[in-house]
């Protein structure tokens, strides 16, 4: 499973061209036009950002531990990345306002997962993320000191971004790529109930929900 090809091998066209849809969410043109994104959207809104903490980051501290603080806030991303994905994604709301939470979130992904315009995050729903860790880091470490914490964080969800859209519309000819790319498809096409870590997938096997094929569930 590591090529477009092998990811539809058991879907007929018709059924590609329904993986590959872009369907109308809302029934308002402005909510229905920001629920899609060009995927390096969030590169051109958060970098500044991402600039501006470095700045303000080295400025004020030691390259050391600058480097240390930024990767303590990309861990941080990925444990949210993966929970977030585990259980708020996967969530089944009750009632059929509940059903209709649960395909904005990510129902609509599941069903349409090769839509190009909703592989990234649009700024409307990854800007609350962004403006509530702030606030959690500006509260357990206060600021500048929580710059580079800030400044982790959002590349930590820039390359989940990134590597959301590079695994459902890129052919990876590296290791890695190969890699992320199979575990994903697993995600979509053999078990939702695994593999959630998308730019992360060690979390999988550190919390147990790593893949398990059926030669795996057969020794069980």
């Amino acid at each position: 499973m590591t090529s477009q090809t092998e990811q539809a091998m058991n879907h007929s066209p018709k059924d590609a061209d329904i993986l590959s849809a872009s369907p109308r969410l809302f029934e308002n043109p402005v909510l229905d036009k920001l629920s899609r994104v060009h995927w390096s959207m969030p590169l051109f809104f958060y970098m500044p950002f991402v600039l501006l903490l470095g700045w303000l980051s080295f400025k004020s501290y030691n390259p050391a531990f600058v480097v240390v603080a930024i990767l303590l806030g990309y861990l941080g991303w990925t444990l949210i990345e993966y929970f977030g994905h585990r259980y708020l994604f996967h969530w089944e709301f009750p009632g059929k306002f509940g059903q209709r939470i649960h395909f904005l979130i990510h129902g609509v992904h599941h069903d349409h997962p090769n839509d190009p315009l909703r592989l990234v995050m649009p700024p409307l729903l990854s800007a609350p993320i962004m403006l509530t860790a702030y606030l959690v880091i500006r509260l357990i470490f206060g600021v500048p000191l929580g710059y580079p914490f800030l400044m982790g964080f959002i590349i930590g969800y820039l390359c989940y971004d990134m590597v959301h859209y590079y695994v459902h519309h890129a052919e990876p000819t590296t290791k890695l790529g190969l890699t992320l790319r199979r575990l994903h498809m697993l995600h979509h096409f053999r078990d939702p109930e695994r593999s959630f870590g998308v730019s992360a997938p060690w979390w999988d096997y550190v919390f147990k929900t790593q893949y398990v094929g059926p030669q795996e569930n057969a020794k069980r």
